[in-house]
């Protein structure tokens, strides 16, 4: 069978980069795009394939891999099955934007779509996009193949949610994968599109011009904090492929010419031994990736901080969220501060290039007092970039159902949005102040940066700067104190809607 595989992206997440600003020869068959690969459609290609299925993977990204190039395409050599893929929230009205010129397109075409988003919210999404024909919950791997070997008989499907004659059908659950080493190695060649090595989320900032690629080599999170989905997702459990098959992958990389490597793990620092197989494997087999991966404070593998460092781990990134023990306490983190302090300690004693911090601010509960002293802690901590994000809550996680509960949102009418807590609750700091007190402590930061670091902020600089055109780089220095530009209004709940409510009513 002939099969598309499409990655739909929100476009506030990725930026184009202009070839002609950072001095290279640009290759009219590529373009260079600032995100993450589509490392789903990437994994799912070489599966199908396996199995003698034609694959076609488009990723939205490319400005010739949009909705109409799309269209066109199943219009002019028609697949099979259109399988669309999407990780979250923001990008569903994307999502159903393609689905429905997909359909118009190509009416008879089936429609499947999967990811993390629609996973959890199945049958709303069937229920509320008639362009979709069924949901892949779960992992894709087995799925999608099942879903192809029984096209007329969708009901074997275990994990498929779809529409019958109007209504909609929920088969048996799919069990997750056990065994991760079973899948061929993702297919990185396919797509024409280089991705390119910036910090994260969305910080407007190159890193560097090195062929870049991210590896899965584990899923799941065993922990539960409030605002993450993960638990949900993975059952709370944690399952990581063998040392010697992510050595495999890499060797692979090594041969197709990348150089930069992120670990999108949801938590790479959970089993010590592993760590010390995978990094003593790249030593010994002069594997010389800059390669960087992210984890909690308080993990074991804080422990091999020395061979990390010695297999040429350049980049680390924490989730420290809050620096007030009562904060991090009300968001389910089960660390503490001086494991946040330790841990950033070691990284930076062991010779980690980069250590990033990711915090939240208008938590449930925190007062002004607590978000000026988490500022004041991450000064304190020898970090070389941080972003500060207000705190947003989204559907399958446990504090969208604190909210439910306390009958701020409605599941049935909120399910496709997400919020900024201090736009929807009560006991939050009100938006406004919360941003003011965001540029107050940027400042505070930059300043401690500027007289207490200033050879190593010189350096991080000067790496900038090697991308960036000198404008971008004081635009992104200066972006955090120009306030935050009201170009629409906030998502608010059904019931603030209803109410004609603009902000929560406070005690």
């Amino acid at each position: 069978m002939k099969v598309f595989l499409v990655y739909v992206r929100d476009e506030t997440y990725f930026k184009l980069i202009d070839e002609k600003l950072i001095k290279i020869r640009p290759d009219p068959e590529r373009v260079k795009v600032m995100a993450f690969p589509p490392l789903g459609i990437q994994t799912l290609a070489p599966v199908l394939r396996e199995r003698g299925h034609k694959v076609h993977m488009f990723d939205t990204c490319h400005p010739q891999m949009r909705t109409e190039h799309i269209a066109h395409a199943a219009r002019e050599e028609p697949p099979d099955v259109i399988a669309l893929s999407f990780l979250s929230v923001t990008a569903y009205p994307a999502l159903k934007a393609v689905a429905g010129r997909l359909k118009e397109a190509a009416p008879h075409i089936p429609v499947i779509v999967g990811g993390a988003f629609a996973s959890m919210n199945a049958d709303l999404i069937l229920q509320d996009c008639k362009d979709i024909d069924c949901v892949g919950v779960g992992e894709g791997e087995e799925l999608l193949r099942d879903y192809l070997d029984n096209l007329g008989n969708p009901g074997a499907v275990a994990g498929l949610v779809w529409r019958d004659a109007g209504k909609i059908l929920r088969n048996v659950a799919r069990p997750l994968l056990e065994n991760l080493d079973q899948y061929p190695y993702p297919d990185r060649t396919s797509l024409p599109i280089d991705y390119v090595e910036s910090l994260p989320l969305d910080v407007p900032a190159v890193l560097s011009l090195d062929k870049f690629c991210t590896i899965q080599t584990s899923r799941g999170c065993p922990y539960h904090c409030i605002y993450c989905d993960i638990p949900n997702i993975s059952q709370g459990k944690w399952r990581s492929r063998s040392a010697e098959h992510v050595l495999g992958e890499m060797e692979q990389l090594n041969a197709l010419g990348y150089r930069s490597i992120y670990f999108t793990d949801d938590h790479f620092l959970i089993n010590s031994r592993r760590i010390n197989d995978i990094c003593q494997g790249m030593i010994d087999r002069k594997l010389k990736f800059n390669w960087g991966c992210e984890g909690r404070v308080d993990s074991v593998g804080v422990e091999q901080l020395p061979i990390m460092s010695k297999a040429n781990c350049n980049m680390l990134a924490f989730g420290i969220e809050a620096g007030t023990q009562k904060i991090l306490d009300r968001l389910g983190k089960c660390q503490t501060l001086a494991q946040v302090e330790r841990a950033v300690a070691e990284a930076k004693k062991h010779g980690i290039a980069r250590v990033h911090g990711f915090f939240v601010i208008g938590s449930p509960g925190e007062t002004v007092s607590d978000v000026m002293e988490t500022f004041r802690f991450a000064a304190k901590l020898r970090l070389d970039t941080f972003g500060f994000n207000r705190l947003s809550v989204y559907r399958g996680t446990p504090l969208w159902k604190e909210y439910v509960d306390k009958g701020i949102i409605d599941d049935r009418l909120d399910w496709y949005k997400s919020f900024k807590c201090c736009d929807i609750d009560p006991t939050t700091i009100q938006s406004d102040i919360i941003n003011r007190l965001r540029m107050k402590g940027y400042a505070l930061l930059f300043a401690y940066r500027i007289v207490g670091r200033p050879i190593r902020t010189w350096k991080l600089l000067k790496q900038f700067s090697r991308y960036m055109k000198i404008s971008d780089l004081v635009k992104l220095l200066w972006s955090p104190f120009r306030g935050q530009k009201v170009t629409q209004k906030p998502n608010l709940p059904a019931r603030m809607v209803e109410a004609g409510l603009e902000r929560p009513v406070r005690p």
